[in-house]
């Protein structure tokens, strides 16, 4: 009975430890959150003018509440995106112990990866995605009704067209890293499949007007996706499987 209830007493210490790394981990990420936050503030005024140069529509406010809003939303997109390393690096930090050296390593590489790809996927839904669905809206409404657009509407809306595919885009990594994890089988998920292009198409068909092209032009990249994040998911597999053979 001393011995079991040593056992336990163990297992308790070693839990309550990865629950204050975990913590720790999470007040850093925090912060740095916090610090990007209140730099983007300093430039907040030039990221709002960058994206309101071509626009021919005059944006208006409805209070002066609204300003504050606009600015805070900005400077909290162009923190997250800087955070997603640092949060990267975090996890990084909190799983390596587990992990051997070579796995370590490979996890590392993960990082930078994860913020291209979300930079990348923000690109695809505001270069792409954004002006397509708005020409199609703006067109839709021409000569029938004058059109004025609040600037908290306005940047709302580049924000639900292009922060999903920032999120989309990191699949294939997060696929990848899962199973070197041993999460994660891509097999499963190619069996799968069909549910997967199902759920896909239906976040396309959602996030874009209802025209054919326009649910052409954003599912297919989607399905693109998912296809390499599953090629990537086999190759990590697969080393994986050779690696514990020998």
């Amino acid at each position: 009975m001393p011995a079991e209830n040593e056992v336990i007493e163990d297992i308790e210490l070693n839990l309550i430890d990865h629950l204050d790394e975990l913590r720790n981990r999470l007040i850093i990420t925090a912060v740095a959150f916090l610090i990007f936050l209140v730099g983007a503030f300093f430039f907040v005024k030039d990221i709002y003018l960058y994206f309101t140069r071509d626009l021919q529509e005059q944006l208006i406010v409805l209070g002066p509440s609204d300003i504050m809003w606009i600015y805070f939303t900005i400077a909290s997109v162009i923190a997250i995106a800087c955070t997603i390393p640092v949060l990267a690096l975090q996890i990084w930090l909190f799983v390596k112990p587990a992990l051997k050296k070579q796995e370590q390593k490979i996890a590392l590489l993960y990082i930078p990866a994860l913020f291209l790809l979300f930079i990348g996927g923000l690109a695809f839904g505001y270069f792409i995605i954004f002006p397509l669905v708005l020409n199609f809206l703006v067109e839709l409404g021409s000569g029938v009704m004058d059109m004025s657009f609040t600037v908290e509407r306005y940047f709302k809306f580049i924000i639900n067209m292009s922060l999903p595919f920032g999120v989309l885009f990191e699949l294939p990594i997060v696929m990848m890293f899962l199973t070197s994890l041993g999460i994660l089988n891509p097999y499963v998920m190619a069996k799968i499949r069909k549910y997967a292009y199902f759920v896909l198409i239906v976040i396309a068909i959602v996030i874009t007007p209802p025209e054919f092209m326009s649910d052409f032009i954003v599912s297919v990249p989607l399905l693109l996706l998912y296809e390499i994040s599953i090629s990537l998911s086999k190759f990590v597999y697969k080393r994986k499987l050779k690696k514990a053979e020998l």
